[in-house]
């Protein structure tokens, strides 16, 4: 009798671990990694939903194609600049000749690598013109490693061109 207690004790501790607590890291199941389509030994990793890079345009080309919109679904291809260097939460593709685009992820499902910075991207999800909080801006700063001081100096909320990608391919 106090075997079964003692194995119903412990299968009932196991289970209760395996509940749904905080989650401080995406699951490894958004990951894929898959052999990359051209001659190099490189790999590409997929995050989030699967994608292709069939039909993605580059960043310089993506406000002609909104036009008026205010979001669009679109495929994006572009370098990435930086990467949250708190945990990966977002990132930001180079945009020849106007700001950073900045990218997080569909329902924080899943982060990038930290040192991201560098490789090529191809995002697929929504692009959209929005307003960012002052707090959310600090916040972006603080996670780039900013100081104190250029953090402060944030004062004004920022109408911007975002994206929230639901997949993406790193190269």
């Amino acid at each position: 009798m106090k075997k079964m207690l003692l194995a119903a004790s412990v299968a009932l501790f196991l289970a209760s671990c395996g509940g749904a607590g905080n989650k401080t890291a995406p699951s490894t199941d958004s990951l894929q990694v898959a052999p990359n389509s051209d001659t190099s030994s490189a790999t590409a990793l997929y995050f989030g939903d699967k994608i292709t890079e069939d039909g993605a345009i580059s960043i310089t080309d993506l406000k002609t194609q909104m036009g008026d919109k205010k979001e669009m679904n679109v495929k994006l291809t572009g370098s990435i600049e930086a990467v949250c260097q708190k945990k990966g939460c977002w990132m930001e593709l180079t945009n020849e000749g106007a700001e950073p685009l900045r990218v997080t992820f569909k329902d924080y499902a899943f982060f990038m690598p930290k040192d991201a910075s560098g490789k090529t991207a191809i995002i697929e999800g929504i692009a959209k013109i929005e307003e960012t909080s002052v707090a959310d801006l600090q916040e972006y700063a603080k996670d780039a490693g900013k100081s104190k001081e250029e953090i402060a100096a944030i004062k004004e909320p920022k109408k911007e061109l975002a994206f929230e990608a639901n997949g993406v391919i790193l190269r």
